[in-house]
């Protein structure tokens, strides 16, 4: 019978910078650029030595996460949502700094962290209605009802918005599983910033 390995235990091979190949550097660079990073975050180092599938994955959570025309921050607090619900570590931790990040483009109130107040009525209602579907839709996408989509539409979002903001639920569930399987752990970078 297998071995179980311990979860704190990297389970593919983390390709530093120095170690990767070209291409492998070159997308660790657009990362950096991209994240406004001055590293390379685990989550992509896990795949350093696929440059293939690594390709594929950033180009999927680079136009699904960092382009379009929902707000990244309400974004970031959907996949810190739903990392946090199912129980990823690695996910609830960096996402839920990228999103307190923001927190003032959401609200100029002294002391608002957007994690903090995700049902807050300081929380705007736009958002919480995105967060509360789009998390429904990802952890349980066989109870997603045309009420759902009602209410993203009641709350502002046009039928391109809804799309993007369902393609979270699908991004999430990939940054979760490559999270939990590989075996990741916080990056000693992302422990340094205060959550």
């Amino acid at each position: 019978m297998a071995q179980t390995l311990p979860k704190t235990q990297a389970r593919f091979k983390m390709v530093s910078y120095e170690q990767a190949s070209p291409g492998v550097q070159e997308i660790y660079d657009d990362t950096k650029k991209t994240l406004q990073l001055p590293f390379v975050l685990n989550w992509f180092k896990c795949q350093g030595d696929n440059e293939l599938l690594l390709k594929g994955n950033w180009s999927k959570l680079k136009n699904t996460l960092m382009e379009g025309q929902v707000p990244n921050v309400l974004k970031q607090l959907i996949i810190y949502n739903v990392s946090k619900e199912r129980g990823c570590h690695y996910c609830t931790h960096a996402h839920g700094i990228f999103a307190d990040s923001m927190s003032t483009m959401i609200s100029e109130e002294e002391g608002f962290v957007a994690t903090k107040h995700l049902s807050s009525p300081t929380m705007p209602l736009s958002y919480r209605t995105a967060v509360q579907v789009v998390s429904k839709a990802a952890l349980n996408p066989s109870e997603v009802s045309d009420e759902d989509f009602n209410q993203l539409e009641e709350a502002g979002f046009s039928q391109k918005e809804i799309q993007e903001l369902m393609a979270q639920a699908d991004l999430v569930n990939m940054l979760n599983t490559i999270s939990d399987v590989s075996g990741i752990k916080i990056d000693n970078e992302l422990l340094e910033t205060p959550q």
